[in-house]
């Protein structure tokens, strides 16, 4: 089987990964976190702070203590943004957000908030130019995709970043797709908050993801309570991270494997990989290009080729003849080659390709990828291009 569906999860990992998960279950070491004083306690509470540390270094954040872990980026979202927005504030975000973003926002909408959009250009690239135009006096925040799920353009945060800082309103990033594959430094960007998923570029085990603030006072409210391991006679939730957003046991043993994952990441450097999946990615680009019938979606040759820091290892196309939907079966019923149809939880991004009937195929790369199977995607692609 040939697995090109990473944008939605990394199916091949690490095998450290499956090792460290197991092995903390088989230990019988881990028990609850914050939960006590015996080993097992202490242990587990070892676990969540060696990964916390970890994901501090990788995302260049100042203060550990300031990390929350979730089970997933969408999780992290809805507690990052119901906390900190109130129905007297507006935001501006962009039509590139995944739904993980956009619902939370639509939500909040109803109850008041201030919500405006910036567009995206021919290439899919979101129109930093439309900022000013788009600012209010209760503007409190730019919420933004670092790297489109669909369409693989990156934003340049270090202008947006700079921007907010003119203005001091606060960078709020989803960095579901770039983490572990796009340098991230929240002080030089300027980040105040972002929210991550572990089970992607990070290759760690699904039910892990978090929340990371550059900026400790947010004045952010309690939205899920409950246990906290600590100040249990209180009536209210910890008010400081990590325990704002920590109400429960913690995925403990996911952790550790999280944990795996970003070891893996650092031994090859974000860097690296980065430059890896370019080489694949504008493999396929030269090749699937020349397919009589193919219409690829914000990405051309020439973009990437010039600004290879502004695409990260997605490309969308369709394919003359063929829903989405029929190519993505006849590929992997007939194939064996495992991609994305459909609309990727971006209905915004679709709507401004005009694909929202059609959708697209989604091919997303890993490390684990191999220039073979690439070039196997791309035989199959022109037989069926031939066969209409």
């Amino acid at each position: 089987m040939d697995y090109f569906d990473n944008g939605a999860t990394t199916l091949v990992k690490p095998p450290q990964v499956a090792d460290a998960v197991y092995n903390a279950i088989q230990s019988q070491t881990i028990g609850n976190p914050a939960r006590g004083s015996h080993a097992p306690a202490l242990q587990a509470l070892r676990q969540a702070e060696q990964t916390r540390m970890k994901i501090a270094q990788l995302f260049h954040a100042q203060d550990a203590s300031q990390i929350s872990f979730t089970s997933n980026a969408t999780m992290a979202f809805n507690l990052l943004l119901k906390s900190l927005l109130n129905p007297t504030d507006a935001v501006i975000t962009t039509k590139n957000e995944h739904n993980s973003v956009l619902r939370p926002l639509y939500q909040l909408e109803k109850e008041g908030l201030q919500l405006d959009f910036l567009e995206l250009d021919e290439r899919g690239q979101v129109r930093l130019d439309q900022l000013e135009q788009l600012m209010k006096k209760n503007t409190k925040a730019i919420i933004i995709n670092h790297m489109s799920n669909v369409t693989g353009q990156i934003t340049d945060l270090k202008k947006v970043g700079a921007y907010c800082r003119e203005n001091h309103i606060l960078l709020i990033v989803d960095v579901a797709q770039s983490a572990g594959v796009v340098p991230i430094d929240m002080v030089e960007m300027q980040i105040d908050a972002l929210c991550f998923t572990g089970h992607k570029s990070l290759y760690g085990p699904q039910g892990t993801g978090g929340i990371v603030l550059n900026q400790p006072n947010l004045n952010l409210k309690t939205v899920f309570s409950g246990g906290s391991g600590s100040h249990s006679y209180d009536k209210e939730m910890p008010q400081q991270m990590p325990g704002l957003f920590e109400p429960g046991t913690l995925n403990v043993h996911g952790l550790a494997g999280l944990e795996a994952g970003l070891d893996y990441v650092a031994e090859l450097s974000v860097e690296s990989i980065q430059k890896q999946l370019q080489e694949l990615t504008l493999f396929f680009l030269e090749e699937v290009s020349i397919i009589t019938g193919i219409t690829i979606y914000g990405c051309n040759l020439k973009s990437l080729k010039e600004n290879p820091e502004q695409h990260g290892a997605v490309v969308s196309l369709n394919l003359a003849g063929w829903s989405s939907g029929d190519l993505a079966d006849v590929l992997y019923e007939e194939y064996d080659i495992c991609v994305r149809s459909g609309a990727h939880c971006a209905p915004l991004v679709h709507e401004h390709y005009h694909t929202i009937e059609s959708g697209m195929v989604r091919f997303s790369f890993s490390s684990f990828n191999t220039r073979a199977e690439i070039n196997r995607a791309i035989e199959v692609l022109t037989e069926l291009a031939l066969e209409k």
